[in-house]
Formats: C-alpha cells, sequence, structure tokens
C-alpha cells in the first residue's frame, strides 16, 4: 500500500501503473501486486479504504478524549489538519485519486462524512454550549474548511499548519458559541 500511495502522490492517478508502484516497492515485476489486486481500480479501492480508515480511526480516538462539545468541535479541526500535515503524501494521492474520478464521492459518503460533525453539533446545541443553527449545514461548512486544506497544500506547502487550524477553529467557535 505504501508504494501505490506514494507512487500516485508523485507521478498521479493517470501514471501510477502496475509498473510504476512495482518498481517503487523494489519488485522485479508486477505478478506480486496482481496476486492480491485483480486490476488497478481494486488497488485503487483499497488505498482510499486505508487512507480513509486511518483519517477514521485517528479521529475518532482525538474527539473520543474531549470533555464537552466546544472541545470535541475544536478536536475534530484541529485533528483533522494534524493528520493531514503528518499524512501529506497519503492526501495528496487521495486528492489525485477523488480529482481524476478514482473515488465516487455521493451522498452516502458525504452523509458518512458530514454525519459525526452534526451529532457534535447537537450536543453542543442540547447542551447549551452551541447557539441555534442548522447543524448540518455547520457540519457542511466545517467540513469543506477541513476538506480544503489538501488543495491549499498542493498550492502552497509551506502554510503553517497551526495557524491555519487555530484560526479554522476560532471561526467555527465564534459561529457556534451560544450567547454568554
Amino acid at each position: 500500500m505504501e508504494a501505490a500511495i506514494a507512487t500516485i502522490a508523485e507521478v498521479g492517478y493517470r501514471n501510477a501503473s502496475f509498473a510504476r508502484i512495482a518498481k517503487r516497492a523494489g519488485l522485479s515485476s508486477t505478478g506480486l501486486i496482481s496476486y492480491h489486486f485483480t486490476s488497478r481500480d481494486e488497488l485503487i479501492q483499497q488505498v482510499v479504504a486505508e487512507v480513509v480508515g486511518a483519517i477514521g480511526r485517528f479521529m475518532a480516538e482525538r474527539v473520543a478524549r474531549a470533555d464537552g462539545a466546544a472541545e470535541a468541535l475544536r478536536a475534530y479541526i484541529e485533528g483533522n489538519v494534524e493528520f493531514i500535515g503528518a499524512h501529506r503524501a497519503e492526501m495528496k494521492a487521495l486528492l489525485e485519486i477523488f480529482m481524476n474520478g478514482g473515488f465516487v464521492y455521493d451522498n452516502t459518503t458525504e452523509q458518512a462524512v458530514v454525519s459525526p460533525i452534526e451529532n457534535i453539533l447537537r450536543a453542543g446545541q442540547d447542551s447549551g454550549q452551541f447557539r441555534p443553527f442548522d447543524p448540518m449545514v455547520m457540519a457542511t461548512l466545517i467540513q469543506r474548511a477541513v476538506d480544503g486544506l489538501p488543495f491549499l497544500l498542493a498550492a502552497k506547502p509551506s502554510i503553517d499548519l497551526q495557524s491555519y487550524a487555530t484560526e479554522v477553529a476560532t471561526v467555527f467557535d465564534l459561529a457556534t458559541r451560544a450567547d454568554r
């Protein structure tokens, strides 16, 4: 998987052939890859599943440690930025796959991505930490701020990620907090 991710990140989705991945992995032929994957599409889907799964596990652990909805929201935003910064090749590969049609992002995917944020927001509203607003709209805005970061990193790889995380978390703290 590491060789596939690195190859996609380096040469792009369209140019990431079994041969290039095998070469990157130090294999003498593509036989071992084709033994495990019947097609390039199957390999690509496994790359997506591995990266998305890693994000999900990382984020679940970060958010679970939070005390209250406001802290959970900050942990969600900062955790995503931290993951993206620490896994640039994986995120670049995922971006390549996404931008070239190798990953179908449909309504089911959107709901799976946004619903954990909606749950945090609803919990915050129920506890009085957050003001009234449409949780679906706010969750979508939060997710777009987070999943837009790989695009920004492609254009400006030296961006200060800590500053980015702080600013985004502050924006949504101000946007969600209840009047005090």
